[in-house]
């Protein structure tokens, strides 16, 4: 009667010892590491960077405890934190011998010190928040009014290529303040003017404004809508953005998100260079195209120092030199879309641009006017610029597709491509506030979070085992089993565990004991109403189930709702609260069912069960 398959044991062992394996890693704690990761959008890291960093390692007679590469970065384990500040000043010194233009982001920060078989078979610890292991916390105002502004610029030059494609004459267009002026000489061309604008576009709201009789304005101002998109865009482009750039880091779960109209919340848990953090934070990438400076004699001046006013000196991605004007011609901005993909001719790996409306008129005009010539396109990172490819323009280029290509690899093409996506920076930032978070109160917190844990387990077990004797303590030992389920599938889904989410944990112990209470109080009940042990022990798990069932679906469902509309502390506590009840089914029904079942299963004559005192009406 109260007997498992031998499958059913043999799959609930399986369980658990999955369970035990999962949760190891936490219990190994983090190590001092050097991370290692690309300064520049073009340049990637490869294996041969690591015996760079080892010879460099060796040299300055430091030794590392492990050297592990993934896709955006390098990592060297070391053993402590003096170490570590060595090895990074080290591996510093080699990678980058021009401090004023480094080619890789050495930084510092920590690693698990799991064995490397439980590597090998994906057991991660888990992820430990901001309050748990420490880190900084940034708080960035976006420039709204620099978005505008910069709106505006574009809007301006939209507006001279849509005069000139509709021939409407025009005595100059400028941007004041968050207005732009368009200045005629006489009324019909404003009306032309207005008319044309007024077709092409609804986010500007036009007005007469004349100053004499022969300087008519146009005055464009942005509408609100267009304003409120404007602000939306950038918040949204900058938090994409500040992602990309993270992921240079190497930083685990980072937060991100908006905060009001006009500020984003960045936390990078484990990050211990606050200096490097600012840095990559500040760092975008866009496109430019400019044309080259193919003046006879000019480059040859610029090699021997004297550059030529309105140009720079720039390397191609082969290294040989190319003169390039000041003056951009067209901009990332203009980017609706960037796809890698190959050459139709050549079958090189090449990046496949999408311009907007105003971008392709540009591009048309530019390429028309300079068949034959060769226009530079460039990549710009912290004001440094880095020519990805020059080719000759053959013909007009129209329709807004463009290709760019030129010794670029697959890997590359599709990296740069995702940086142009989404590398600049829709809107100015700047940091309002700074707040580190150091490891010793991060460890701190986890102590307090650990002992809370451990002396509610400690409670509920004292009181389950002198209440339900030896039904109380197969209650407490599946109560062990849920909380170890529960951190080994926090640890399989690499979820984040923060402050919140410790007290998640304390809570579920509270809640997952109700219930085997339900359960052993059901048996207690059968076996008042004169009910055989054994027919006691089936009776009390088959009918505790459908209220056991109940109640956690609507705790469920109090949890989902905290997780869908809950951000930040709340969320972290509902992810733990969700799983935590998932967990306490599996261990409040199979496993203290299958324990029950070893120890009284086998017994046909069955005198009584270990349950505590029985109360019955006739005593």
């Amino acid at each position: 009667m109260n007997r498992y398959p031998l499958w059913k044991n043999i799959l609930i062992g399986l369980v658990l010892f999955l369970g035990l394996i999962y949760t190891l890693p936490n219990f190994y704690g983090e190590v001092p590491a050097v991370q290692v990761s690309s300064g520049k959008a073009t340049l990637k890291l490869d294996a041969s960077l690591n015996g760079t960093i080892e010879q460099a390692l060796k040299d300055a007679r430091i030794e590392h405890t492990g050297l592990f590469i993934d896709a955006n970065s390098i990592r060297v384990r070391v053993a402590s934190t003096d170490i570590q500040l060595r090895a990074k000043d080290a591996i510093e010194k080699r990678l980058n011998p021009d401090p004023r233009d480094p080619s890789y982001v050495v930084a510092l920060n920590l690693l698990s010190a799991s064995p490397s078989w439980l590597t090998a078979i994906n057991a991660l610890p888990m992820y430990l928040g901001l309050d748990l292991r420490g880190g900084v916390h940034f708080l960035l105002q976006v420039d709204m009014p620099g978005a505008i502004t910069k709106r505006l610029d574009a809007t301006a030059a939209d507006l001279r290529t849509l005069m000139r494609d509709k021939n409407v004459r025009h005595a100059g267009i400028t941007r004041e303040g968050n207005n732009v002026l368009l200045r005629f000489r006489d009324a019909e061309q404003r009306e032309a003017a207005r008319k044309a604008i007024s077709a092409g576009t609804a986010d500007l709201q036009l007005a007469d404004r004349d100053d004499a009789a022969d300087d008519l304005k146009l005055v464009a101002t942005l509408s609100q809508n267009a304003q409120k998109t404007i602000r939306d865009f950038a918040i949204k482009q900058n938090i994409t953005t500040l992602h990309n750039r993270i992921n240079e880091l190497g930083v685990a779960e980072p937060v991100i998100q908006q905060q009001g109209a006009d500020r984003i919340v960045v936390q990078l848990p484990g990050v211990q260079d606050v200096a490097k953090a600012k840095d990559i934070l500040g760092r975008t990438a866009t496109l430019e195209v400019r044309l080259v400076d193919e003046t006879p004699g000019a480059l040859e001046g610029a090699l021997a120092g004297s550059v030529p006013l309105g140009t720079e000196l720039y390397n191609e991605r082969g290294g040989s030199p190319i003169l390039v004007r000041n003056q951009v011609v067209l901009t990332g901005d203009r980017l609706t879309d960037a796809q890698p993909g190959f050459d139709g001719q050549t079958n090189e790996p090449a990046v496949h641009l999408t311009l907007d409306a105003a971008g392709s008129r540009i591009f048309r005009d530019v390429t028309r006017e300079n068949v034959g010539k060769r226009m530079a396109i460039l990549l710009i990172e912290k004001g440094k610029g880095e020519v990805v490819t020059a080719p000759v323009i053959r013909t007009e280029i129209g329709g807004g597709r463009v290709q760019i290509s030129g010794r670029m690899t697959t890997q590359e093409a599709s990296d740069v491509a995702l940086l142009l996506r989404a590398g600049s920076l829709a809107a100015p930032m700047e940091i309002i506030e700074e707040r580190t978070v150091g490891p010793s109160l991060g460890a701190e917190n986890i102590a307090k979070g650990f002992h809370s844990t451990l002396w509610g387990f400690v409670a509920i077990a004292i009181f389950m085992s002198a209440y339900y004797m030896l039904f109380g303590l197969v209650s407490v030992i599946a109560l062990a089993a849920n909380l170890l389920l529960l951190v080994a599938l926090l640890s399989l889904l690499q979820a984040t565990l923060t402050l919140p989410g410790i007290a998640a944990m304390a809570l579920t112990l509270g809640m997952a004991i109700d219930a085997n209470v339900l359960i052993n109080e059901r048996i207690r009940e059968e076996l008042r109403n004169g009910v055989s042990p054994q027919a006691a022990i089936h009776a009390g798990y088959e009918r505790a189930f459908d209220t056991i069932l109940d109640s956690n679906i609507t705790t469920l469902i109090a949890g989902i709702a905290l997780l869908v509309f809950g951000s930040g502390p709340v969320r972290g506590f509902a992810v733990v609260h969700c799983l935590g009840i998932l967990t306490s089914m599996f261990s409040a029904i199979l496993i203290s069912r299958m324990l029950v079942n070893i120890i009284y299963g086998r017994r046909r004559k069955l005198e009584s069960l270990s349950i505590g005192q029985i109360w019955k009406p006739g005593n």
